[in-house]
């Protein structure tokens, strides 16, 4: 079970990628659109299925009425065909000016998360590409940032084209200087590829100074149906390449939860032995 966040430093497929992540993960998951230029999951790949009586931007209100732990679980959504519950949405905003009256329910929510985390679910978040207030800090107003400081991994999402290896060079800079200040530490930090260009993943990491944890297949139609509806079949290849993902980015959240335990104090029954 792990909680893990997408990023990207300008649009390279971060919804795509953790819709993928989140039907192919080995346990139940909770696919949490928290981009703050708003959802597209239930608009495209659910087609349109549901109502705006439930979601993200319905959460504000209840932190501010007390009631948020009791309704957070009511805004899911089925993500499965067949409603077994096994794949859950939390729909993003509807209108990004939505996004401004979340910066007080962000800690919240990630405690939230956490919960869901201890329950046996992965939990994917979508935080879309990423917004700063300075060369150093993520903004605090307009972006989830800490969703990002609770992560288990913070995965920026590139394209191994010219293009999108450089533009997330400065969002890794800002991402290894938030997560090392004022998140679990900078070695959350890591890299999920989609083969869509000529670079390989060690030319990548060797660029952006991070671990590649993941690849995910450059495949078009499967975005296509991630897109714009599931009433199309579903391609498998890039489902295939996200189930791999898993088993590295697995282990990448279990080295750091060892990490991260704090060290066994001795008893005194151990001493007297």
């Amino acid at each position: 079970m792990s909680v893990i966040a997408l990023v990207s430093g300008k649009s390279a497929g971060v919804t795509c990628s953790a819709l993928a992540l989140a039907l192919s993960s080995p346990k139940p998951s909770l696919l949490v659109e928290a981009d703050p230029a708003g959802g597209t999951i239930r608009a495209g790949y659910l087609g349109g299925e549901g109502n705006a009586s439930t979601g993200l931007h319905r959460l504000a209100a209840a932190d501010r009425q007390g009631t948020l732990a009791r309704e957070f679980s009511q805004h899911f959504v089925s993500l499965d065909r067949d409603n077994t519950g096994q794949r859950l949405l939390l729909p993003g905003l509807t209108d990004p000016t939505q996004a401004a009256s979340l910066s007080r329910t962000w800690e919240p929510i990630s405690r939230l998360l956490g919960v869901m985390d201890q329950t046996g679910h992965d939990v994917i978040i979508d935080v879309g590409r990423i917004l700063t207030e300075s060369e150093t800090r993520l903004s605090t107003t307009r972006y989830p940032t800490p969703l990002l400081h609770r992560a288990d991994a913070v995965l920026m999402v590139v394209r191994t084209t010219q293009a999108s290896i450089t533009t997330a060079a400065p969002a890794m800079r800002v991402l290894r200087e938030e997560l090392a200040h004022h998140g679990t530490g900078s070695d959350a930090l890591g890299l999920l590829l989609i083969e869509e260009g000529p670079f390989n993943s060690s030319q990548v990491q060797q660029y952006l100074q991070a671990p590649v944890v993941g690849m995910l297949a450059w495949d078009p139609d499967s975005a296509d149906v991630f897109t714009h509806g599931a009433y199309k079949k579903l391609p498998r290849t890039l489902l295939r390449s996200a189930r791999t993902a898993h088993q590295t980015i697995n282990e990448l959240v279990t080295r750091r939860r060892v990490q991260l335990q704090p060290a066994a104090v001795p008893t005194l029954a151990g001493r007297a032995s």
